[in-house]
């Protein structure tokens, strides 16, 4: 049996902050897939197709909305959410890569070659080029697409960019984290480049101004300019409020009395960027497309604990399989949902926004078969059921295994050291490292490293690679019921095989050194030549072999360039 340590708070702590209800959905046990995800477009009753604004968060942490009894203020949230539809059983991935490639695809980070890790900025590789993406089947549908914010779908080659991939306008970054001043981004020592961009050239001429601020203007521009009788679709990707922790002074000094120094500049991150929306908002309002229009607000992982977020009272924190790192903060706000002001408890997950939205603009998607997203627009308007019965939250091979993982654990059909998980119903099945799986309550009390003043930790189950869960009765993950249940551990180890059965090879390839913005002007951006690409896509000799033969060129340039500023320092001085 585990054994908890508990500091500062117990599960009386729990039930005096009324967070455990376990009027939780209640599925059946385990099921097969129920719902083929192309049984889709029954067409909505709109008498044109809505105006879609979709907003994606980046490291909002599972407690930081007002409407889960966060000490962060959110009016502007907690209003659209009240007014609209919470969706309280929504689902995202771990980290920010996998997130954005199912909502972009509506398929599962198996189907696109990106189940592990994240596109890193020296990596040759993207978002799939054969993928049909949601902004182009928008397109197809006569929709004005445009996008604002963070890519982070990959770069190195120009077919790779937001507008070869479907959107007509971009003004954003297409790393993961950058300043939000300067944008400038550093991927290790020395390697830093600018990096904003406007369609696809470099925006040098917008440094200085709050991403979110800048962000927010560009979508009260881009609704100035367009008409409200011809659709839009607009995904407003925040960098907000992911690391560096930068906010202006004035939503700093809200929170002074945090003693937390993280969590109060974070708190203030949160707070401008709920302004940001309310912004939004204002201009849909005002220009003409508010009553025909649907808002869709999501987070694209877990909150990072280390850096003022807070997934409280779930377990587990970005980047692990815990519902702290899955479960996120959803809601859909529209005058054209028929049962407004309400929490919804039915299984959504990210991937579903692309049939849900597409089906709203009256597209087509018989010619994208295979999605993994259903669509879930009854459910969330009229309140019927989810035809979402399962998720597979991934199934990663690169992953480093669990020591004390095998085969002979996985009743010999499932390698139990490879990281996967899988919800079923009501139960959830995690297999290999999931990650750091402790409940850490908001650090807000004070300003210790790591802020642990409360922290409740597992100290067994170092040893263990596979857990199980009923998520409707346990949704923070304190009772693993494997020993107890092996019927339905066997069962979802077959829906891990017959997932992995469908996967295509991970593509992760090593880092190349010609990405380096020194040799692109000093920003981030498409780097790969049109031999380089023939020849990497042709199945030409491994990525690393070609590497070594043109790296010394490129170090010999480094390190004239280095000699070359040290010489310019030394003068100046």
């Amino acid at each position: 049996m585990a054994v908890y340590a508990l500091t500062g708070f117990s599960l009386v702590s729990l039930l005096s902050f009324g967070y455990l209800s376990w009027d939780w959905m209640k599925p059946s046990l385990v099921a097969d897939v129920a719902t083929d995800p192309m049984e889709k477009s029954l067409p909505p009753p709109f008498a044109r197709p809505p105006h879609i604004i979709f907003i994606l968060t980046d490291d909002q942490g599972y407690h930081d909305v007002g409407y889960h009894g966060s000490d962060i203020q959110t009016p502007t949230l907690d209003r659209l959410a009240a007014e609209g539809v919470k969706l309280e059983n929504y689902y995202i991935q771990p980290i920010c890569t996998p997130s954005r490639s199912q909502l972009i695809t509506g398929r599962y980070q198996i189907h696109t070659g990106l189940q592990h890790s994240i596109i890193r900025p020296r990596q040759p590789n993207c978002l799939p080029l054969d993928q049909v993406t949601l902004p182009q089947k928008l397109q197809e549908a006569g929709y004005s697409t445009h996008m604002v914010g963070k890519w982070h779908l990959g770069f190195y080659k120009k077919e790779c960019l937001p507008t070869r991939r479907g959107f007509d306008t971009f003004l954003g970054s297409l790393t993961g984290n950058v300043d939000y001043y300067t944008y400038d981004n550093c991927d290790g020592p020395g390697v830093c480049g600018y990096d904003l961009h406007e369609g696809e050239d470099v925006a040098w001429d917008q440094s200085g101004k709050y991403s979110t601020f800048l962000y927010a203007q560009r979508v009260s521009k881009i609704l100035a300019s367009h008409s409200p009788k011809e659709p839009i679709f607009i995904y407003v990707a925040f960098q907000a409020v992911h690391t560096p922790l930068q906010s202006p002074k004035e939503y700093i000094y809200r929170y002074r009395s945090m003693g937390n120094v993280a969590r109060r500049k974070y708190a203030a991150m949160v707070t401008c960027m709920d302004e940001a929306v309310k912004n939004i908002t204002w201009a849909l309002k005002k220009y003409g497309y508010y009553d025909n229009s649907v808002i869709v607000f999501s987070t694209d992982n877990g909150g990072q604990t280390f850096s003022g977020g807070s997934n409280w009272p779930l377990r587990g924190r970005k980047g692990t399989y815990w519902e702290g790192g899955v479960r996120g903060i959803g809601f859909v706000h529209s005058p054209l949902i028929k049962r407004k002001r309400r929490t919804s408890w039915a299984l959504v997950h990210i991937t579903d926004w692309y049939p849900t939205l597409v089906s709203l603009a009256r597209g087509n998607l018989s010619n994208v078969p295979g999605l993994d997203g259903y669509n879930v627009w009854p459910a969330i308007s009229e309140g019927k059921e989810s035809p979402r019965t399962e998720i597979l939250h991934n199934i990663d091979p690169l992953y480093n295994h669990a020591k004390y993982g095998s085969l002979e654990d996985g009743f010999g059909i499932w390698n139990t050291a490879v990281q996967a998980s899988i919800r079923v119903g009501e139960w959830k099945l995690l297999t290999g490292d999931p990650g750091y799986s402790d409940w850490i309550p908001p650090q807000t009390l004070t300003n210790f490293p790591g802020s642990w003043w409360n922290l409740e930790r597992l100290t067994d189950g170092l040893r263990k690679s596979v857990w199980l869960f009923n998520i409707t009765a346990d949704p923070y993950e304190r009772y693993d019921l494997s020993d107890q249940r092996p019927d339905v551990v066997r069962t979802l180890l077959m829906r891990l095989v017959h997932y992995n059965q469908t996967a295509i090879p991970v593509r992760y390839p090593a880092e190349n050194p010609r990405a380096h913005p020194d040799f692109n002007g000093g920003a981030w951006g498409p780097w790969a030549s049109e031999d380089d690409v023939e020849e990497w896509e042709g199945g030409g000799e491994p990525l690393k072999s070609r590497n070594k033969k043109k790296k010394c060129k490129i170090c010999k340039l480094r390190s004239f360039f280095r000699k070359l500023n040290t010489r310019l320092m030394s003068n100046r001085i």
